[in-house]
């Protein structure tokens, strides 16, 4: 589970991930005159590398991560800022916001303490009933609408992803969520691949406790942050048992459903 608490977690250790992942490249280097993408994964299976992102970026400004009371109250999940009419809405992970919401706070950009978009305040949530009632990993996927902030709108502040519905379950994403122990997000580039029919699975590592919710977003542009959100850290295991390989639900139609239920909202 990647989102409320850690715990310990079976398969790979970072370090051998991390060993894995130059042998593979070393490999990789040798037939290929040294050329290397950090999204060279077959089907999702060999580890892209994870770094932190140690500067406020434009190109990882629409993620943020969650708070349950304001920047005191520590960080637990993560969440983006997905493209809608109302221009407050976010996508995350449902296990992310069950419960009470009345103190929870979205922090876009966070880095270090500070806040350099501001810090948003959320009003409503909406999940499945699937979710409310059985806690249906597949539709591990929450919609939350935030309050305008000095007048203003997240996704005008920070721009927003366009939602992608029926997407290929074997894209190229980039992968930004904050674990609970840091105080920067950490960032991958990698190929995803099936898992199940509803569930998709990237091999990334690092991503531990505090980043469900995080977007899988593809076609991603470097310099304005644009792109398309496929999927968030959530559904099998809550988003995995191990740090470097997370899950996420597949993004289909009852999930087009949940946003256009968010957008009527007022998202």
């Amino acid at each position: 589970m990647k989102g409320h608490q850690q715990r310990r977690r079976r398969g790979f250790s970072r370090a051998a991930a991390l060993i894995l992942a130059c042998l593979l490249i070393t490999i990789a280097n040798t037939g290929s005159g040294g050329a290397t993408s950090a999204a060279a994964g077959d089907g999702g299976t060999l580890p892209g590398i994870s770094h932190s992102v140690l500067t406020t970026q434009r190109s990882t400004a629409r993620v943020g991560a969650l708070f349950r009371s304001g920047l005191s109250g520590g960080h637990h999940c993560t969440a983006g800022v997905v493209r809608s009419s109302g221009r407050d809405l976010l996508v995350t992970a449902a296990h992310c916001l069950s419960g009470s919401t009345a103190n929870a706070r979205f922090v876009p950009g966070y880095l270090n303490g500070a806040a350099p978009y501001g810090t948003w305040t959320i009003k409503k949530v909406i999940v499945s009933p699937k979710w409310t009632s059985d806690s249906d990993e597949n539709l591990d996927v929450a919609f939350a609408i935030v309050q305008p902030l000095g007048g203003r709108h997240v996704q005008d502040v920070v721009g927003g992803y366009k939602l992608g519905i029926g997407k290929s379950s074997t894209s190229t994403v980039r992968l930004t969520g904050y674990p609970s122990s840091a105080e920067a997000p950490l960032t991958c580039t990698n190929r995803i691949a099936p898992y199940t029919a509803h569930q998709l699975r990237i091999a990334c590592t690092a991503f531990t406790g505090g980043t469900s919710g995080s977007p899988w977003v593809t076609g991603l542009d470097p310099g304005t942050g644009a792109g398309t959100v496929i999927g968030v850290i959530g559904g099998y295991q809550q988003g995995g048992d191990t740090p470097d390989v997370s899950y996420s639900p597949s993004f289909g139609r009852e999930v087009a459903a949940l946003y256009q239920q968010a957008v009527n909202a007022g998202g």
